[in-house]
């Protein structure tokens, strides 16, 4: 263990890993507690636009992807708030419609290749230096920004209504919070992926709300356990020689089975 955390593209897996998985599992919380998991699903997808834009336009896919997902995120709130859609309808248009984008860009661009299979599945391995940097410099603002508005966003996930009468900013946290969940869906493309993103931000949460329904609680058990899936995970993905962001969600699913099956085989073992 001590000479595979020697190495240079291990170490920088794993602070990227550790800083993702840190904004995933406290978000995942509001993710779960605002019923916004297919929101979580639409973002992450329609990302696959705005990184297939980047490589059409030869730039960094990460910005291109950011400016994309922010973009789809406020558009899905403002088509909600302002029209006759439901949410899950305007999830679906955008995503459908960033997808389709997504591939047309692709085709104008002819690039084909192991980059774009590495933006839809992940590949953690593969982190430089300069990734690692830009990970933290939006985790940092996202963290900084979740501390400031913490009560707020408590609040809001609980009783939106009363939020409202109290005279808390709801549609400006709303869209703030779009935001925060475009940003740290696009950093976590780099640990496992389009495809596999929403895992993160859905499964912590719902493995800590069959733990606990305190809060604060909710929020150490979903990091706590979104850190150590990631952890766990890099390391069994070198074992095993399996892809390490398939190898993370499986992990984290396994735990989230585990919170309902051991709970309901000891009430049928006592009844019994």
């Amino acid at each position: 263990m001590t000479e595979l955390l020697s190495l240079g593209f291990l170490q920088r897996a794993l602070l990227a890993g550790i800083m993702v998985s840190l904004l995933c599992g406290v978000l995942s919380v509001f993710v779960i507690l605002r019923r916004m998991a297919f929101v979580g699903v639409g973002i992450s997808h329609s990302a696959f636009g705005g990184v297939a834009l980047g490589f059409l336009l030869a730039v960094d896919p990460l910005w291109t992807g950011v400016g994309f997902a922010v973009l789809v995120a406020l558009a899905i709130e403002w088509v909600q708030t302002y029209s006759r859609v439901e949410e899950d309808t305007a999830i679906g248009i955008f995503f459908a419609a960033s997808m389709a984008l997504g591939l047309v860009f692709l085709h104008l661009s002819r690039t084909y290749n192991v980059d774009v299979f590495g933006f839809l599945f992940g590949n953690i391995l593969a982190i430089g230096p300069k990734q690692v940097v830009e990970i933290f410099g939006v985790g940092a603002a996202v963290l900084a920004i979740t501390l400031a508005f913490y009560k707020e966003l408590v609040f809001l996930s609980f009783d939106e209504e009363m939020a409202w009468v109290s005279g808390v900013p709801v549609r400006a946290l709303r869209y703030l919070f779009l935001v925060m969940l475009a940003l740290v869906v696009i950093i976590s493309i780099y640990l496992v992926g389009i495809i596999l993103v929403s895992a993160l931000l859905v499964i912590p949460g719902a493995t800590a709300q069959n733990l606990t329904g305190h809060i604060r609680s909710m929020v150490i058990a979903s990091t706590a356990m979104a850190v150590g899936c990631v952890a766990g995970g890099l390391w069994l993905s070198w074992l095993l020689d399996f892809p390490s962001g398939a190898t993370i969600v499986l992990l984290l699913a396994f735990l989230y089975l585990l919170t309902i099956t051991v709970p309901w085989l000891r009430s049928h073992l006592v009844k019994a």
